[in-house]
């Protein structure tokens, strides 16, 4: 089935000359991203040639993907911006908010009754604002996107950080903050600064062991979990061509990792045959009839040192396997250093369990090429030396594999399948473990291995792989294994090596499935009712306007050290159950940094007691007393997940500024639209002055303009006083949204 066909067709008649247009304007070649940037303008007769890494731009998606846990405040926000109809195309996924512990028939019977109230808010919105509906158990967000909804060329925001995946199909396809799906659910303009440009040229051909997750676990470690930030990863080559469409879809996805504003390939034949095999034959055939405007022009693939910011190479045919962690997504490395690196680190050897699915690698592909090393291991009688978890992608995936006895090999080795759902990879696991805190390996297919995120143990050291590998490294249960030289024993005693890894990009039969899970919105005069003794949902109150003046003596709440990601800021896992209440969750508020004075967690100085206490509860009396607060934070603060909560909660208990190194991309913005100051000391060297009895002011924001530092003034305990330059990126209209006291507050005002 072909959704939203009339979209797809009118896109597909408009998208050549929207391209030729912005080519003659900007008199040059164009790369694939620029062609699709410039073909998304809000207004079409506005080409210039944007600056990349400056100038903010307003766009035009194509549609919208919302998950059931970011979805809650989304649309909750969405009801207070007084419209009948979401604007364009969007949909909401149930893939969040299932507990992966028995396993799928079992959980998904649990999650449904225990989230009930959600999964009926989330249904009753749906149909009343004519968004489509996919129900738990239907699939994770980003593979149902990829069989249904992706196409080449498209734009598409996602209020999820994966939601890159579709850049497997040629999508431009960015992971944002729920206010910035309202903005493109409404019909508003949608603004992001002009992306920076990164090639990466693939050469050759995968071979033997090395997997499209290979690629970029090894881009990770050249980019770091920095090295993409404001920047869109374009890949092209020949190399591109020998690589599946999901298998373009899982290096996307983990474009995340780098901190890319978004991944994406050229249009190929594996895309079409996917399109294909999908049931979207006519999307292949337009797609088709423009492929030469949906890859990067000649001239950029001949020269592309003249075009891109940055040009990076890598030749697949010398691609080794790699494993990269624990703790950050970044530390990459080869499977034939690994080893040395587990016993010169001291990381716990035993590999206790292997857990293969999440939206990176839950493909049909990815379930074959694991099930090809599962059926060896039992047919030569191999022990499985470690528990192993599957997360299938969606319904239709588990269907075909079930049917095809994908599912079968896995459960012959000891397999437990899970729901179709994220499960472990954001935090949803119930682990069964003989101590939660005591120090242990596992290997993922995952895309993230910060600390405390797959089991709540920050003792965990999780690692990412390929599913193969962690297949491989489930059945040895030793880390330092490697399937390239090592051999196995057998249950009688024999010495068996490995064979290289198997599997079909497609199935020979095709997809199937009975039930795919979608419900098509139905319309009508629907009652959205929320009850107000809720514990799981809150109708939102907007956030008051900024009251003119500067901010003064503002307590310090929290001065954290070392990486402080969204999990840090506002926790999942547990969490996830208030995601639509903000007054709860804010219960979690930084529960997870580091206090830079004492190196503890959930603990800070509350000025006014003297006691330490949670960060939550100093806010909330500090807020009680109509005092704000300040938190201040070292590089790549908000690095992670899309979620807005981490932006939520300290707006909602009146922290009224955040003081960091730098910023990631998205909770940078997501700051902003709720109408917080995002600041970045001009002397990084300046964090070290602050401590910890210190009150804050920042000073100028009556002149608060593009462009202009503002200052901060410490009052320190002893009477002395410091004072520094703080910078910003805030653009006008960001600035519209900071007086107005949200985004939505703005966009509110203008529609009256």
């Amino acid at each position: 089935m072909v959704y939203d066909i009339d979209m797809l067709r009118s896109f597909y008649s408009n998208f050549p000359k929207r391209v030729d247009a912005a080519r003659k304007h900007l008199g040059r070649p164009l790369t694939l991203a620029e062609k699709i940037l410039y073909a998304h303008l809000y207004n079409e007769s506005d080409i210039h040639a944007y600056r990349r890494g400056e100038d903010y731009v307003n766009f035009r998606p194509d549609r919208v993907a919302m998950q059931d846990a970011t979805a809650q405040m989304a649309l909750l926000q969405f009801m207070n911006a007084g419209k009948a109809k979401s604007a364009v195309p969007a949909t909401v996924h149930c893939d969040h908010l299932i507990q992966a512990n028995m396993g799928a028939k079992t959980d998904i019977a649990t999650a449904t009754q225990s989230n009930s109230e959600v999964y009926d808010f989330l249904k009753s919105v749906s149909d009343k604002y004519g968004i489509g509906f996919w129900k738990p158990g239907a699939g994770i967000i980003h593979q149902v996107v990829l069989e249904n909804y992706a196409f080449p060329g498209g734009m598409m925001v996602g209020t999820d950080s994966h939601t890159p995946n579709a850049g497997g199909l040629g999508m431009i396809a960015i992971g944002v903050g729920g206010a910035d799906a309202v903005d493109v659910m409404t019909g508003m303009e949608w603004e992001l600064k002009m992306p920076k440009l990164i090639g990466v040229k693939l050469t050759g051909s995968l071979s033997r062991w090395a997997s499209p997750k290979d690629v970029i676990l090894k881009l990770a470690g050249i980019l770091t979990v920095k090295g993409g930030t404001n920047a869109i990863i374009e890949y092209f080559g020949p190399g591109t061509a020998s690589l599946s469409a999901t298998g373009k879809a899982t290096i996307c996805n983990m474009g995340a990792e780098v901190g890319a504003t978004t991944s994406l390939f050229p249009f190929d034949l594996n895309m079409a045959t996917y399109l294909r095999a999908t049931g979207r034959d006519s999307v292949a055939e337009w797609a088709t009839a423009i492929s030469d405007d949906l890859e990067a022009d000649m001239d950029v693939k001949a020269q592309p040192d003249s075009f891109y910011d940055r040009v990076i190479v890598i030749n697949l045919s010398e691609l080794e396997p790699h494993i990269n962690g624990p703790f950050t997504p970044d530390a990459a490395t080869p499977i034939s250093e690994f080893a040395a690196k587990v016993k010169e680190n001291g990381w716990p050897r035993r590999m206790e369990v292997g857990l293969i699915g999440s939206c990176t690698n839950s493909s049909y592909q990815d379930l074959s090429r694991a099930a090809s090393i599962a059926r060896q291991a039992a047919d030569d009688k191999i022990p499985v030396a470690a528990p192993l978890i599957i997360n299938p992608g969606s319904e239709q995936i588990r269907y075909t594999a079930e049917r095809d006895g994908l599912i079968g090999d896995f459960e012959k080795i000891g397999a437990t399948i899970m729901a179709n759902a994220c499960g472990p990879c954001i935090g949803q696991w119930k682990r069964h473990t003989d101590d939660n805190t005591r120090k242990n390996s596992i290997v993922t297919s995952f895309n993230r291995n910060f600390a405390k995120r797959a089991d709540g143990n920050p003792n965990t050291h999780a690692f990412v792989a390929s599913p193969e590998l962690t297949l491989v490294l489930t059945i040895a249960g030793d880390l330092c294994f490697n399937p390239l030289t090592d051999t196995l024993k057998t249950a009688d005693g024999r010495e068996v090596k490995l064979k290289e890894p198997e599997g079909t990009d497609f199935p020979p039969n095709g997809f199937d499935v009975k039930d795919k899970g979608y419900l098509a919105p139905t319309g009508g005069n629907i009652e959205v009712v929320i009850n107000p003794e809720s514990n799981r949902l809150q109708a939102l109150k907007p956030f008051v306007a900024w009251d003119g003046k500067d901010l003064i003596d503002m307590p310090l709440l929290l001065k954290a050290e070392g990486k402080c990601t969204t999990d840090h800021i506002s926790m999942a896992g547990p969490w996830l159950r208030f995601r639509g209440h903000l007054e709860n969750i804010s219960d979690n508020m930084l529960m997870g940094a580091v206090n830079a004075f004492t190196g503890k967690t959930n603990s800070v100085l509350n000025q006014l007691t003297g006691e330490y206490e949670a960060v939550s509860a100093v806010a909330k009396l500090y807020k009680s007393k109509g005092i704000s607060s300040i938190v201040v934070a070292e590089e790549n603060y908000g690095e992670g997940s899309s979620r807005e909560h981490a932006a939520m909660e300290p707006r909602f208990l009146n922290v009224k500024a955040i003081l960091a190194k730098s910023f990631a991309r998205i909770h940078e913005t997501n700051l902003k639209k709720q109408g917080m100051l995002a600041l970045t000391f001009a002397d990084k060297r300046d964090y070290d002055r602050v401590r910890e009895e210190d009150k804050l002011s920042i000073i100028g924001l009556k002149d608060f303009a593009p462009g202009r530092p503002l200052t901060a003034i410490l009052y320190h305990a002893d009477g002395t006083e410091e004072s520094f330059a703080v910078n910003h990126t805030y653009n006008d209209l960001q600035i519209k949204w900071f007086k107005a006291g949200s985004a939505l507050n703005t966009n509110k005002q203008l529609s009256i």
